[in-house]
């Protein structure tokens, strides 16, 4: 049977999950091998170096680089408070005396008789990684972090902003293409991961922030809306690092387009379970896309050990075939679903004048298109 090979976004109502979870420097893993760990636990931790701050000792005290040590109170090495003298001069008239004293809290790392230079370096910063998901922790790097396993319903985004979030799952709509309003926000939606629908404008949004909403799963998203709430036009580097309060997952694209009739049919299944999102997304090399992740807590059993096996879903990608779902991705049919009814081996003939390899793709309503494979993304189940 004839395959395409095209990337795709996974949508899966039981599947093994593996999550690294790994430092950004050496330092102290928490947990052990088997241990069950829930989303919130620190698993690994570590300090970053505080900020440098050079002092010109020399300068502010008139002496020479050579004699610099004559005139510190404190040694490389030592702790020091702010506004805590660091060097003094030792005048015979007490009132020419000149001093330095140290701009921050910290220790004294350096200092140089030949530039007349101290530096000093901030106390260092506490790093902490939790688990992110419920689950089991099946290896530890030492040092370095772990790789935590789970039994979980497991849905990708097509584009996402926001970190790392973990709350209750609600859905705030009927139907895969109502739109949630702001007026049926209330202190309800408070901590939730919420569904709202096709589309979720700017207004709704901010209420949505100010309500407490810990993150937004949405169809369709107004490019428009994603500059007024960010300040700036978003970069083709990852996303997942921006401050708005709040995560928000696209499911299907840009404009108002109804989230995946599978994709909205497994968020209601799961309703009101414990879920984990992040809003991370890199569409250039190195591929990254936003994940919805809801594990299955009543397969995590006494002996630290999962019921099911399920699938990796790191796993390497397989083509399509026919009777595969997909998404456009480009228009004029930008965000239709179908199936791929079938997949001609020759290039064919399409509007723009160019010969390309294509897919034969049938909708719900019955019609067919002929669609470039450059312009679908698989639905992988």
């Amino acid at each position: 049977m004839a395959h395409a090979y095209t990337p795709g976004l996974k949508v899966s109502e039981k599947v093994r999950v593996l999550k690294k979870r790994i430092l950004p420097l050496i330092g102290k893993v928490l947990v052990n091998k088997n241990d069950v760990v829930s989303s919130d636990m620190v698993v690994a931790e570590t300090a970053l170096p505080g900020k440098v701050h050079s002092i010109n000792i020399i300068n502010k005290l008139g002496i020479s680089p050579g004699r610099i040590n004559e005139y510190m109170l404190k040694k490389q090495g030592d702790t020091v408070k702010k506004n805590e003298l660091l060097a003094e001069s030792k005048p015979w008239l007490k009132f020419l005396r000149a001093t330095c004293v140290s701009p921050i809290d910290g220790t004294v790392e350096t200092i140089s008789s030949i530039t007349g230079q101290v530096l000093l370096r901030e106390k260092p910063k506490p790093v902490q990684v939790n688990a992110h998901i419920d689950g089991r922790v099946v290896d530890t790097i030492e040092n370095e972090g772990v790789t935590i396993e789970t039994t979980a319903t497991y849905i990708q985004g097509i584009f996402g902003i926001g970190g790392e979030v973990t709350g209750e799952l609600k859905i705030g709509v009927k139907n895969q293409s109502d739109c949630l309003s702001q007026n049926e926000l209330d202190e309800s939606f408070r901590d939730k991961i919420v569904v709202t629908g096709a589309f979720i404008d700017y207004e709704t949004l901010k209420k949505a922030i100010d309500v407490g909403i810990k993150g937004i799963i949405v169809g369709g998203f107004d490019d428009g809306t994603l500059k007024r709430i960010l300040g700036y036009d978003i970069g083709v580097a990852i996303t997942g690092t921006e401050s708005i309060g709040i995560t928000i997952i696209i499911t299907e694209g840009f404009g108002k387009i109804e989230i995946a009739q599978k994709t909205f049919d497994l968020l209601k299944l799961r309703s009101g379970e414990k879920t984990s999102i992040n809003g991370a997304t890199q569409i250039r090399a190195g591929v990254v896309r936003p994940e919805i992740i809801i594990p299955y807590l009543d397969e995590i059993k006494a002996d630290n050990h999962l019921i099911s096996d399920g699938i990796n879903t790191e796993n390497n990608q397989t083509g399509i075939k026919i009777g595969d779902p997909i998404r456009i991705i480009r228009n004029p049919l930008f965000g239709k679903i179908g199936v791929v009814n079938a997949l001609p081996t020759d290039p064919q003939l399409v509007e723009t004048g160019s010969k390309l390899r294509v897919l034969e793709i049938k909708f719900p309503d019955g019609s067919v298109s002929i669609v470039p494979r450059a312009n679908i993304e698989a639905i992988e189940q």
